[in-house]
C-alpha cells in the first residue's frame, strides 16, 4: 500500500491533499455517440471549466479532482493535465471500459487477460502515448442488475490489472442497479472489497443494499449530487443520512459526476461546485459535524485511491499523525440520456 497518488502531473504525496477531493468528475468527455450531442466537455470548455475548479480552489480549498473519463468515453488526458495546470487543483486520470452502449469493438473479441495486459501497460507507461499514467481504474462499467459479456470481460479486467498494480477500481453502475453483481464479480477475480468504489448509489433508493456494500468494505459514491432530473438532493440526503446513521462513515464518497456541458456554471449548471455550496450545507444543517464531512470529503477518497485499509493504513493515506493514546423518490431521469 503506497500513499503517493499518481496524478497527471507527476506522483503526489496523499500528505499534500489536504483540502477537499471530488470523487467522480470529467473534465474532458466525449460521449455523443451513446448518450446525445449534449453528452461532451470539449477544448471550447476548458476556459470554463478551469474558471470553475480555481473558484473551488480559492473558497473551499478544493485539492484534488478524480477523473473518471475512461477509454471509450472520448479521453483526452493531454487536455485534463492542462486543466490541472492552469487551475492547479490536482487531477487524477483513469483507464478502463465503459458500459455496453458506448463499448469499443476490442471488448468483444479480447479476453479479460488480454485487455488486463492494455490496461497495465497504462498504467506503467501512460496513455496512448502520452505518457500521463491513470491513478485509478474506472468508470467500469454495467447498465443493468447484472453486467453484459462484454461488461463482465471489461471488469475481470479491471480487478485483474488492479490486482496487478495496486489501483483501486471505480463502477458505473447505471442508475445505480448491479452494484451488487459488479462487487461480486470484482472479489471473486480476486479484488478486496475496500479496492472498490460502487458508483451512483445515490440514484437507488435502496438502503438496505447501501448497507450491504458497505458492509462489505467496498465504498458507495453518492457521485451524482445535484443531478435534480435524475434524482433530488432531497432524497439523496435522506439516503445519506441513513447510511451514516448505520455506522458506515467512513465507506461513502462524495462528487457531482459533470460530464455535459450544460452541466457547467457558465450554461447555467449546478457546476463542480454544488457539492460545496448547496449539499454539504444541508448535510451539516442536518447535524453531521465537520470531522464527518472532512471524511467524507478527503480522508474517505484518499484511502480509496490508495487501497489504505486498518487504521495505521488510514492514518498514512490521510496524512494524519497517529491519535494520541422518509421523503418520496423521484422518477428517473428526465433528460432522456440514460447515463
Amino acid at each position: 500500500m503506497s500513499a503517493v497518488l499518481q496524478t497527471v502531473a507527476g506522483p503526489l504525496s496523499v500528505a499534500d491533499v489536504r483540502g477537499p477531493v471530488l470523487a467522480h468528475e470529467h473534465l474532458a468527455l466525449d460521449l455523443t455517440r451513446g448518450a446525445g450531442s449534449a453528452a461532451n466537455l470539449t477544448p471550447g470548455h476548458r476556459a470554463a471549466i478551469t474558471e470553475e475548479l480555481v473558484a473551488l480552489r480559492e473558497e473551499f480549498g478544493l485539492a484534488l479532482v478524480v477523473e473518471l473519463t475512461c477509454r471509450g468515453m472520448g479521453r483526452d488526458v493531454a487536455a485534463t493535465a492542462r486543466i490541472a495546470a492552469d487551475s492547479s487543483v490536482a487531477v487524477v486520470a483513469a483507464t478502463g471500459w465503459y458500459y455496453e452502449p458506448v463499448r469499443p469493438a476490442e471488448l468483444t473479441r479480447t479476453s479479460p487477460e488480454q485487455l488486463a495486459r492494455t490496461l497495465v501497460g497504462e498504467i506503467e507507461r501512460g496513455c496512448g502515448g502520452s505518457g500521463i499514467r491513470p491513478g485509478v481504474i474506472g468508470e467500469v462499467g454495467s447498465h443493468g442488475e447484472l453486467p453484459g459479456e462484454a461488461e463482465a470481460g471489461a471488469l475481470r479486467a479491471a480487478a485483474l490489472a488492479a490486482t496487478a498494480t495496486g489501483l483501486s477500481v471505480a463502477t458505473h453502475a447505471r442508475f445505480g442497479r448491479g452494484g451488487l453483481a459488479q462487487l461480486e464479480l470484482l472479489t471473486a477475480a480476486g479484488l478486496p472489497p475496500h479496492r472498490v468504489s460502487i458508483g451512483h448509489q445515490d440514484l437507488l433508493d435502496d438502503p438496505a443494499v447501501h448497507r450491504e456494500l458497505a458492509a462489505s468494505g467496498a465504498y458507495v459514491a453518492f457521485d451524482t449530487v445535484g443531478r435534480e432530473g435524475y434524482r433530488s438532493d432531497r432524497v439523496r440526503l435522506r439516503l445519506l443520512l441513513a447510511l451514516l446513521e448505520s455506522g458506515f462513515a467512513d465507506r461513502v464518497l462524495l462528487s457531482c459526476d459533470v460530464w455535459r456541458h450544460g452541466y457547467l456554471v457558465s450554461e447555467g449548471g449546478m457546476g463542480y461546485g454544488h457539492l460545496f455550496r448547496s449539499f454539504l450545507p444541508r448535510l451539516r444543517a442536518a447535524g453531521v459535524d465537520e470531522e464527518t464531512i472532512d471524511g467524507l470529503t478527503r480522508r474517505n477518497p484518499l484511502r480509496f485511491l490508495t487501497g489504505a485499509d486498518g487504521a495505521s493504513d488510514a492514518r498514512e493515506a490521510e496524512g494524519r499523525a497517529p491519535a494520541a493514546g422518509g421523503p418520496e423518490a423521484d422518477g428517473g431521469p428526465v433528460d432522456g440520456s440514460g447515463r
